[in-house]
């Protein structure tokens, strides 16, 4: 019998494509969003989703999310280093009041297992690589703080109430139906649709900066490996969720000149405040407790996201430098 799932942040760029996985595979699937940062045209990607418009924030949205689930994919943040630098008390509200809302409905729905999507911000700047999650936490922002308290309340529920909970650390995660649109857009999307445009791409410090930059077909693969893992292995525990291997601003822009056939110059601009200098991922809990290995590498994944935003209508123009 198809299980039942929740996918929080279900109108999201994650969010979206964790349900259509599931739902291809036969699941049951019911999505809940608030559209702060989720996209009402994401849902269309999800026929049969069951979708519920509310914020997890509110306790009766959360109970009516949580009724008669089996395994919650929690993606809903507001994900975005600069808009909690901006505004903090937002950035929390989002990130930790609805993430202790969630998981008390979950605890009081009996519900089986809790995915979290955590954040590789919480490293912060330790110099030592790859990042290991036995490292001493040292977020630079509200946001990597917010998600870090997320992963240690999961940790309690599963302590104090025995429910099986994971976190997953994301690590730059890209790919398709990624908005490049917002202010607050993640940095392949905005290279990418910029070199499109002909506009010279904007950097954010020397471009020296390296990520771990990981596809969103690994990111799916990854949380439903840890929906159905033994419990006895991945219950209270934090797993990076990356490939393993990273690649610097600069390299990533040259990359693209070659896919978009762009002959401008990037422009450079100060360092952005809580951005992190380099990320790279120890994946080994991963691969033991998950069986988790990429299925799709940063080249391959950059070329599919290219040629995505290409058909979605960012047609490419004369260079500009």
């Amino acid at each position: 019998m198809p299980r039942q799932y929740l996918v929080t942040g279900v109108a999201g760029f994650i969010g979206s494509a964790l349900a259509c996985a599931l739902l291809e595979r036969g699941d049951r699937v019911r999505g809940i969003d608030n559209f702060a940062t989720g996209k009402r045209q994401n849902l269309a990607r999800a026929p049969g989703l069951e979708f519920i418009e509310g914020d997890l924030g509110d306790p009766a949205a959360a109970r009516a999310a949580c009724r008669g689930v089996e395994v919650i994919f929690h993606e809903a943040a507001i994900p975005s280093v600069p808009r909690s630098v901006a505004d903090p008390v937002a950035s929390n509200q989002a990130n930790v009041d609805a993430t202790v809302s969630l998981l008390v409905a979950a605890k009081e729905a009996g519900v089986e297992r809790v995915v979290y999507a955590a954040s590789s911000s919480a490293y912060g700047n330790n110099p030592t690589l790859p990042k290991r999650e036995d490292f001493l936490p040292a977020p630079l922002s509200p946001y990597a703080v917010a998600k870090l308290a997320g992963e240690h309340y999961l940790a309690a529920f599963h302590a104090c109430y025995g429910m099986t909970t994971v976190s997953l650390r994301y690590f730059n995660v890209f790919g398709p139906f990624q908005d490049a649109n917002s202010a607050y857009a993640a940095v392949l999307a905005k290279f990418i649709t910029s070199m499109l445009a002909g506009e010279a791409p904007l950097v954010h410090g020397d471009g020296e900066q390296s990520r771990d930059f990981t596809y969103i077909d690994n990111v799916v693969h990854g949380n439903l490996l840890a929906a159905s893992a033994p419990a006895a292995a991945v219950a209270g525990q934090t797993i990076n969720l990356a490939t393993g291997s990273r690649i610097s601003l600069n390299q990533v822009i040259t990359v693209l000149r070659k896919l978009l056939g762009y002959t401008g110059e990037a422009r450079y601009g100060p360092p952005r405040a809580g951005d992190v200098k380099h990320s790279l991922a120890d994946i080994a809990r991963a691969e033991t407790l998950l069986g988790y290995r990429p299925l799709v590498n940063f080249e391959q994944g950059l070329a599919r996201t290219v040629d995505w935003y290409r058909q979605a209508g960012h047609t490419a123009s004369p260079a500009r430098a």
